[in-house]
C-alpha cells in the first residue's frame, strides 16, 4: 500500500517524531511505500489565500472555494498545494501524526486542510462523504497528550477524546471520503518512562503492516 505521512510538530527529537520515524521504518520494512510531508520542516504556510492559485476567476472579491473550482478546472494551484494534492490521490492510508493543542491539531495541519482540500478535488458537487473523491482510502490520527487516559474519559477532566476527534474524522476525514481507523493515542509521553515509551513504538510498529485490514471506526454522523 501506498502511504503519506503528514507530520505536524516543530521538534524532529520530540516523541512525535519517534512515532514518525517508527512508522517511516516499519511501513518500509513491510514492502509498502511511504512519503512525508513534514509541515514545519517544509516551512508550510498555513494562510490560506490567493497564493494558493496560480490562476484567477474574480480579481475584484476572493472567494475561496469559487478560486479552487475554477482551478481544479483550470490547473490552477500553486505548486506547493498540487504537489500535496497528488500525494493524496497516490496514497491508500494517511497518517496524520500530531500532538493534541488545545483539543485539535496544531494550527499548521488545520492550515495544510484549509488550503489542499480543495473544492473540487477533495469534496464538491455532491461528492461528500461515502461519495467523497477519496473514498476507498483509509485515514488514521496518531497523536500524542498532554494528560492521562483518565483525563480524557467519560467523567475526566477533559471528557471523552471521542468527542474531541470528532471534528476532525467526521468534518475532514469522513467528509471527503476517507474510511477512518481507529486512532493511535499516546497518553502524556513525557511522563512515561523509556521503558514505556519503548513499548509503545514497539506496538505502533505491530499495527502499521496491517491497516488495510483493519476494521473502521464508527464515528456516526451525530
Amino acid at each position: 500500500m501506498n502511504v503519506l505521512i503528514v507530520f505536524a510538530h516543530p521538534e524532529p527529537q520530540s516523541f512525535n517524531g519517534a512515532l514518525l520515524h517508527t512508522a517511516v521504518a516499519a511501513l518500509e520494512a513491510a514492502g509498502h511505500a511511504v512519503q512525508v510531508s513534514n509541515l514545519y520542516a517544509h516551512l508550510f504556510d498555513p494562510v490560506s489565500d490567493r497564493h494558493n492559485f496560480t490562476t484567477t476567476r474574480d480579481a475584484s472579491f476572493f472567494k475561496q472555494q469559487a478560486e479552487e473550482l475554477y482551478a481544479t478546472e483550470h490547473n490552477g494551484f500553486a505548486a506547493n498545494i498540487e504537489a500535496e494534492l497528488q500525494k493524496l490521490a497516490w496514497c491508500d492510508v494517511m497518517i496524520w501524526q500530531f500532538p493534541l493543542w488545545w483539543f485539535s491539531v496544531p494550527a499548521i495541519l488545520k492550515g495544510w486542510v484549509d488550503r489542499v482540500f480543495a473544492m473540487g478535488r477533495a469534496y464538491g458537487n455532491g461528492r461528500l462523504y461515502e461519495h467523497g473523491p477519496f473514498r476507498g482510502k483509509r485515514a488514521l490520527l496518531s497523536l500524542t497528550t498532554g494528560g492521562s487516559a483518565a483525563d480524557y474519559s467519560s467523567g475526566g477532566l477533559q471528557g471523552e477524546l471521542a468527542g474531541i476527534l470528532r471534528p476532525i474524522h467526521r468534518g475532514m476525514l469522513q467528509f471527503t471520503g476517507f474510511t477512518v481507523l481507529p486512532p493511535h493515542v499516546v497518553y502524556g509521553p513525557a511522563r512515561q518512562s523509556e521503558t514505556e515509551r519503548q513499548t509503545v513504538l514497539e506496538a505502533w510498529t505491530a499495527r502499521l503492516p496491517g491497516l488495510a485490514a483493519e476494521a473502521p471506526l464508527e464515528v456516526g454522523r451525530y
